[in-house]
């Protein structure tokens, strides 16, 4: 079937995807990765954590597979990534579905965000209090997500050193325009508008961190693109809404 190429971020892994994952590989040809540092990947702590490594990582997959007329998915940091391969390689890419993302500046940063970006006591508590990725298992969804769900986001981030890339994400914010990954997301967000095909948005409005001013944002990119906005869902919209979200995505498809 046709290829979808599933893109997470952070503090996920392809876990998050998993409902989607089984639904689509029925009719198509589902790709699910884990960065570099993430879910069952490597995570090595030499590694160079950065936003263009990740698209490097996620160029080079996509050429081992051979993968072309892609259908898009990206979450969080996935749509940085995911758009990065995309706004270079037009020509593999058929279409996107945009969840709760940014792949473009933005001066706006939950401060629960900014405390923890600011070294060494964002990395310490990131790394060493577990301060990222335990908090996201009751802070992304209106609803509780069940005590397997949460041990399966937590199951590959167990120790300090397996959480190293899940604070290089947070570290990875490019606020700054010194920062070395301000150049590349901004190179990205030049290229949003040249990407002429199909786009479907699906967002969660209970989203604290990519809230209302994103959601807009990307429809000032693409203005034709359909959306669905759930007011009673939050950052992991998919796992709020994972049948409306799996309907959403199919009708999108027959119309592309």
């Amino acid at each position: 079937g046709e290829v979808l190429l599933m893109v997470h971020g952070n503090p996920t892994w392809s876990f998050l995807y998993r409902d989607l994952i089984k639904e689509f590989s029925k009719t198509n040809r589902v790709v699910a990765l884990d960065h570099m540092g993430c879910g069952l990947s490597d995570k090595p702590q030499g590694f160079d954590y950065c936003l263009n490594s990740h698209i490097s990582n996620l160029d080079r997959l996509i050429d081992h597979l051979k993968l072309n007329g892609i259908n898009l998915c990206v979450h969080d940091w996935g749509g940085a990534i995911g758009f990065g391969s995309l706004t270079k390689r037009k020509k593999l890419f058929k279409s996107a579905v945009i969840f709760n993302t940014a792949a473009f500046l933005s001066e706006h940063i939950p401060w629960r965000i900014k405390i923890l970006r600011n070294r060494p006591l964002g990395d310490l508590a990131i790394r060493y209090l577990n301060a990222f990725a335990w908090p996201a298992t009751f802070m992304t969804t209106k609803k509780a997500l069940t005590s397997n769900v949460k041990d399966g986001y937590l199951f590959p981030y167990q120790t300090p050193d397996k959480r190293k890339a899940i604070s290089e994400f947070v570290q990875d914010i490019p606020m700054e325009n010194n920062h070395r990954t301000h150049s590349v997301l901004c190179l990205i967000e030049s290229e949003l508008p040249k990407c002429e095909m199909p786009i479907q948005i699906i967002w969660g409005g209970m989203d604290f961190c990519f809230n209302d001013h994103f959601f807009e944002k990307w429809k000032s990119y693409f203005p034709q693109a359909k959306s669905t906005y759930f007011e009673d869902a939050g950052h992991y919209v998919m796992e709020d809404k994972f049948h409306e979200t799996s309907n959403i995505m199919k009708e999108f498809y027959q119309t592309i």
